[in-house]
């Protein structure tokens, strides 16, 4: 993993598979949150980095998080940013957010059936436990959107499906109810922006945390080419499957090369340049559609 570069004024605390965050040097409350260009496929951090990346993905966050936050006309979604600038030596790729208390759930919410949940569905009719109608085909719509949660484990561990019954365990049943209500609602709203803009979200995971105050604030990044799945919708409307389709705008290359090269023993093999530049244009493709 990339070491996390010095920025005066702020002090490093912790690298994930694509983010550094640091604390203020003299003890405030924000945060910095500085995108990488890693990029992570099957728990794993790939070599070598998406150029660009970092800035792709914090200028895509940054537009979705200023929808949600009205500009889409609809309610205003409590959210992690503070309003102002990050540091010059990483401007464009970060943010300065609000510190909260993160909790531990990825907030998965799918509209289509595709991925792991097309290879459940073909073993048992199922998605994370959820029972869904028969006769479905990869890349379909489901009859509404189903949330998934999943265990956010460490760095380094996998992350886990759980059940809601786990998550009430998990935060407790208030504020489990609070997260599954939150990402329907916000998925909902997400797809429809989409759907105008000429794309399919397929699916999305949301991260949330709570401040000092006790409310529910939607954090680190959101509906981006790393947490969510985009499909053209010409594409998917002319009946092409997810395996067949190249219009995907995610990292999905990426998956599907890894996965036809490597057994997911020991150490991931380099990412060719092809796929790498590959990724890099659908990253900036889909910036490029969906805040035009």
């Amino acid at each position: 993993m990339s070491t996390a570069r010095e920025i005066p004024g702020w002090k490093h605390v912790y690298s994930g598979k694509v983010r550094d965050l640091y604390r203020p040097a003299d003890g405030g409350d924000e945060m910095l949150v500085v995108a990488s260009d890693r990029v992570s496929a099957f728990d794993h951090v790939l070599e070598p980095g998406i150029p660009d990346k970092g800035e792709l993905l914090t200028a895509l966050s940054a537009w979705w998080f200023d929808q949600l936050a009205g500009a889409d006309g609809g309610p205003a979604i409590p959210h992690h940013l503070a309003g102002r600038e990050a540091p010059a030596e990483v401007a464009g790729r970060a943010m300065v957010v609000r510190a909260l208390d993160m909790l531990p759930i990825e907030c998965v919410v799918r509209g289509f059936l595709t991925g792991s949940g097309w290879a459940e569905y073909r073993e048992s009719g199922t998605v994370c436990g959820i029972v869904l109608p028969e006769g479905l085909e990869d890349g379909d719509r489901l009859p509404e959107p189903i949330y998934t949660p999943a265990y956010k484990a460490p760095l380094g561990e996998h992350d886990e499906n759980i059940s809601f019954a786990r998550s009430v365990e998990l935060v407790g049943a208030e504020r489990a109810a609070e997260l599954r209500d939150a990402s329907l609602a916000i998925y909902q709203r997400a797809e429809a922006i989409a759907t105008a803009k000429g794309l399919v979200l397929a699916d999305t995971k949301f991260e949330f945390g709570v401040d000092d105050e006790g409310v529910l604030r939607l954090a680190d990044e959101v509906l981006t080419s790393d947490s969510s799945r985009y499909w053209d919708l010409e594409a998917w409307e002319n009946g092409e499957t997810p395996a067949e389709r190249m219009a995907s705008f995610d990292k999905q290359i990426v998956r599907d090369w890894l996965a036809a090269h490597w057994d997911r023993q020991g150490t991931p093999p380099a990412l060719p340049d092809e796929i790498v530049e590959r990724t890099a244009q659908r990253y900036r493709e889909l910036l490029d559609r969906v805040t035009r």
